[in-house]
């Protein structure tokens, strides 16, 4: 905790899912200055916005939790633009930072940077083995490119970086769109509105044989706040749960805990995605002691309720 007290800190996409929660997590640390401005405050698209905003406040760490993220049918419809926003927000915001002078920078990156078939359980040493899986390639490989510029920075210029590669996050707060969610909400929205329409059955992308790492959000922003208190290695970082569940076998949770009786029927003309997922999860416990705390099933059941009380009220108001 004595990390934070004369920390300046400059938190961007404190408004999105796990951002939100990082930034409560950072407030509860009492930094000296937290600064999460929005998009439409900070454009970090365009560089010399980017510059003005760093020398106005002059920052000493800054956590990198923007990107423009989706699931696959939002992959599949605007890769140029996922490749594109995230690519340059990066570049931009780790170049001014080390032109600013700023201690520290802390980088979130994506699963969908490692190759289709990286052996399970994925080890950050693979992430160079292969190309990502075609749906998300652009996204992955934007993120993927963030790596290679803070290790190259790191190593021409002395500037701290590092690069968390979190597994599927999922919680209370999620974006529960059916065109640009992920899979967990998207599946609790589709089993609830089907239950309260009384329809006899619910249609799911793929075959369910595909396999994914689910980490609860509040896990995944402890893990951010630990790696900027105790990490300062080049070396990129899983951070999960450990933990493999197959989209087939999550989708019956989810259908159970929403109370959907009706049948579940997988549509194979739609892709599945990479095949498995499934982290080692020992760098991130090694190196600052992170370890997931919540299960799946209490998770689960903590998003359903939120979205239960919040989303579905606010629809039928």
């Amino acid at each position: 905790m004595n990390f934070w007290p004369d920390r300046k800190v400059l938190l961007t996409g404190g408004g999105g899912f796990l951002g939100r929660v990082v930034k409560a997590g950072i407030e509860r640390r009492a930094p000296a200055l937290l600064l999460a401005p929005r998009a439409a405050e900070l454009d970090l698209r365009e560089p010399a916005a980017v510059r003005a905003y760093l020398e106005e406040h002059r920052p000493d760490l800054v956590i990198h939790a923007a990107a423009v993220v989706g699931g696959i049918g939002a992959n599949r419809r605007s890769p140029g633009r996922f490749f594109y926003d995230n690519a340059v927000m990066g570049i931009h915001l780790i170049e001014e930072s080390r032109r600013a002078g700023v201690a520290k920078f802390v980088c979130l990156g994506t699963l969908c940077a490692y190759p289709k078939f990286t052996p399970v359980p994925f080890r950050e040493d693979d992430l160079w083995n292969g190309y990502p899986e075609e749906t998300n390639a652009p996204y992955g490989l934007a993120k993927r490119m963030l790596l290679v510029q803070l290790q190259a920075y790191r190593q021409e210029y002395g500037f701290n970086g590092i690069f968390l590669l979190p597994a599927n996050l999922y919680g209370p707060g999620d974006n529960f769109d059916l065109e640009t969610g992920h899979v967990v909400p998207s599946m609790i929205r589709k089993f609830a509105e089907a239950r309260e329409r009384g329809e006899r059955s619910v249609t799911l992308w793929g075959d369910g044989t595909p396999t994914r790492e689910l980490l609860y959000v509040d896990d995944a922003a402890e893990a951010v706040l630990l790696a900027a208190e105790r990490y300062e290695s080049a070396e990129p970082v899983n951070v999960g749960s450990g933990v493999e569940t197959s989209i087939r076998d999550l989708a019956a949770m989810i259908a159970a805990k929403t109370r959907f009786a009706g049948e579940i029927v997988w549509d194979t003309a739609q892709p599945n995605g990479q095949p498995r997922r499934r982290l080692d999860v020992g760098r991130a416990e090694h190196e600052f002691g992170f370890r997931a705390r919540v299960p799946l099933d209490e998770g689960l059941s903590r998003t359903i309720d939120w979205y239960e009380t919040n989303v579905r009220n606010l629809r039928q108001s």
